[in-house]
């Protein structure tokens, strides 16, 4: 029996969720682009409170190792971390992409050939990975700059669900009828309770010393263009 909390920053929406066994107990989330490092604690708090569970009782921390949001990952993760070193409990990496396709195929009732998640990375750029119906993932996840020749070939002869905040951008230059665009689909963490259950029982834990979130890209920092000093 395994009771595991799992923690979700990886874009603007923040999210947790408690779960035993594999079977969701109960979430918070919001979508407001408010402080995760103010939300996440508060959710975590509010979680354990209002369902009677002791923070002595989990057995592991889940947590979503991205791609995504730079600052968001390193929240996240350092939460995940702080809770497992206070309690000696294991920690689990989830993958964003994953689960996020999780949720499409749970919304579709026609199911597509081809599930692909997408996290805005800012401008026409998008961070991606495309799942087949078992949710096998079917490529590399990779740093993407969408543009209209994006999926051509693969649209010609498959139908792909495109959903994920940077679904947006494809929709602007993809007119494929084959292309089909889900909307309110974001990375939360009660889509990533079956993973985090499968992890646990394969003891597939991390380091808590060492793990670090899959960034995909270097963080690269910039200056305002007007300096006040």
């Amino acid at each position: 029996m395994a009771l595991i909390l799992s923690l979700e920053t990886s874009t603007s929406v923040c999210s947790a969720a408690i779960a035993r066994n594999g079977k969701l107990i109960d979430s918070k989330v919001s979508f407001e682009n408010k402080s995760h490092a103010t939300l996440l604690t508060i959710f975590v708090e509010q979680l354990l409170k209002e369902n009677n569970i002791q923070t002595s009782e989990l057995d592991a921390v889940a947590v979503s190792q991205g791609p995504g949001s730079y600052t968001g990952l390193r929240i996240g993760v350092s939460t995940a971390k702080g809770i497992c070193y206070a309690l000696d409990a294991k920690l689990l990496a989830i993958d964003t992409l994953k689960a996020m396709a999780i949720m499409a195929k749970k919304k579709l009732t026609e199911k597509p050939d081809i599930f692909c998640s997408m996290i805005d990375a800012r401008r026409m750029e998008v961070y991606t990975a495309m799942y087949n119906t078992d949710l096998q993932q079917t490529n590399t996840t990779q740093a993407l700059i969408i543009d209209e020749n994006s999926f051509s070939e693969l649209l010609k002869t498959k139908k792909i669900a495109f959903y994920g905040d940077g679904a947006t951008k494809c929709k602007q230059v993809i007119s494929s009828p084959n292309a089909l665009f889900l909307e309110n689909i974001s990375p939360l963490a009660e889509n990533m309770v079956e993973l985090a259950e499968d992890a646990y029982q394969k003891a597939d834990f991390k380091d808590v010393a060492y793990f670090e979130p899959f960034y995909l890209k270097d963080f690269v920092a910039t200056t305002a263009k007007h300096k006040v000093l």
